[in-house]
């Protein structure tokens, strides 16, 4: 499987790219997300970006932000890591 694909107008990403990104096990990952410890935010390209979208999943102390192409293909990936401080507001805002 792909890390990425498009299935019926939704994006489906591997467990496993996100609780890399967000430094916890994968089999803890949906537990997180049921909890509402982890939320998500995917945005759209437009103009230059078109046929890019970035997916950004947000833990108590960590980013992670992922932007991949139209096809599936991961073009990159960041982590935000505040340690043990809570991540700041302005880290929850869309492109910020």
């Amino acid at each position: 499987m792909k890390p990425l694909v498009f299935e019926g107008g939704a994006i489906q990403i591997d467990a496993t790219v996100v609780a890399d990104g967000l430094g916890i096990a994968p089999q803890l990952l949906l537990d997180h997300l049921r909890a509402g410890e982890i939320t998500g935010l995917s945005e759209v390209g437009v103009d230059s970006d078109k046929g890019r979208y970035r997916l950004t999943f947000f833990s108590k102390h960590r980013r992670f932000r992922v932007i991949v192409d139209e096809s599936g293909g991961i073009i990159q990936r960041s982590t935000l890591d505040y340690g043990r401080l809570p991540l700041p507001k302005l880290a929850h805002k869309p492109g910020g």
